[in-house]
């Protein structure tokens, strides 16, 4: 990354707190089902977890360990190579799939290098954000060449992570006391992206973030981490923020923007951060769980009465991602587009 330039530094009031503390952390959920765990509890933690934090973490769930472990060790291949190597398969606005290493967020350049890739290849989003813009682009992965295997790990991993996926939306719609199908048909061409982050040791973790705060805009995140820890939530009840301490074999789940639409504010999208040190390099995977690009997301009809109107307007999710990705390759003069834009005041 070399030497630091102004791009990295957050200012005053965004730079972390890195004095270590004990704090209580999200809900570890067992997703297991047994005798002593009936299907209602585990909805009921699952709800409780989305209400109170919109984050949580689940062990027992279902991909297999070995391909937790085969992916982190893809990652640290494909980053250890040389930058002309990763180089070769850039993303940039045109293909939107690759190698990335100056992603910006809220206007601040990230601490980081990623890797992205699409679960189902080819996907379709809009073309651009406007409105009377009906062009739909065509999304396509490029893979390296080397690490041996990398593809593949991924892949594997990916639709192992795609059925967790599945399985956490229809808990969810329980938890909201729909059907647990009620969400599955917004998925059917989904848009679901699955990333490789690498956070070198970073000089100045006082100044700058491996990434910035920010909210999710898809359905759900689930992210595997290593070891070294670095993730913070912005807890809801105080706004501290507090790190997810990582736990053996568990992945890390957030609610994104659209179930906080879905929910009529129910659940909330939660903003979170990554935290860097002078010492270690992190790896984190996470697989972001994205509608089908034509869903107009807007509050589900079940949830809305007289008691309790829609707070938001319908919004179509394609042509809402494509706005939130204007600021990944240049510094933006405004902020970017947010939900809180269709909120019903």
């Amino acid at each position: 990354m070399g030497e630091v330039d102004q791009a990295f530094i957050q200012s005053i009031e965004h730079r972390a707190n890195l004095d270590s503390i004990e704090i209580e952390g999200i809900p570890l959920i067992d997703l297991s089902l047994s005798h002593t765990t009936d299907i209602n509890l585990l909805v009921s933690e699952i709800g409780n977890a989305c209400q109170n934090w919109g984050f949580f973490q689940v062990i027992n769930h279902g991909v297999p360990l070995e391909l937790l472990e085969k992916i982190k060790v893809a990652a640290k291949a494909f980053f250890d190579q040389p930058v002309e190597e990763k180089r070769k398969v850039k993303r940039d606005e045109v293909n939107a799939m690759g190698y990335h290493e100056s992603e910006h967020t809220k206007n601040v350049r990230d601490w980081k290098e990623v890797f992205d890739f699409l679960i189902n290849d080819p996907s379709f989003l809009p073309a651009s954000p406007e409105t009377e813009d009906n062009e739909i682009r065509t999304l396509s992965n490029q893979w390296p060449e080397t690490p041996p295997q990398f593809r593949e790990v991924c892949q594997t991993y990916a639709r192992e992570v795609e059925k967790l996926g599945y399985k956490l939306l229809e808990l969810i719609s329980l938890s909201l006391g729909l059907p647990s199908n009620r969400l599955n048909g917004y998925f059917e061409d989904h848009t679901t992206m699955m990333r490789l982050n690498h956070y070198p040791p970073c000089p100045f973790p006082e100044l700058a973030l491996g990434v910035g705060r920010h909210k999710d805009a898809g359905a759900l995140t689930i992210v595997a981490q290593d070891d070294i820890g670095g993730l913070q939530v912005r807890r809801k009840s105080d706004e501290v923020w507090v790190p997810v301490k990582p736990t053996p074999n568990a992945l890390v789940i957030n609610v994104g923007d659209t179930i906080q639409v879905w929910s009529n504010e129910a659940y909330e999208s939660v903003e979170h951060r990554v935290v860097v040190n002078s010492e270690r390099e992190r790896f984190s995977i996470p697989v972001f769980f994205f509608p089908s690009h034509y869903v107009m997301v807007k509050p589900l009809e079940e949830l809305v009465n007289e008691g309790s109107p829609p707070k938001y307007k319908p919004y179509n999710f394609g042509k809402f991602f494509v706005a939130r990705n204007r600021s990944d390759y240049k510094k933006l003069e405004v902020q970017n587009i947010q939900i809180s834009d269709f909120k019903i005041i």
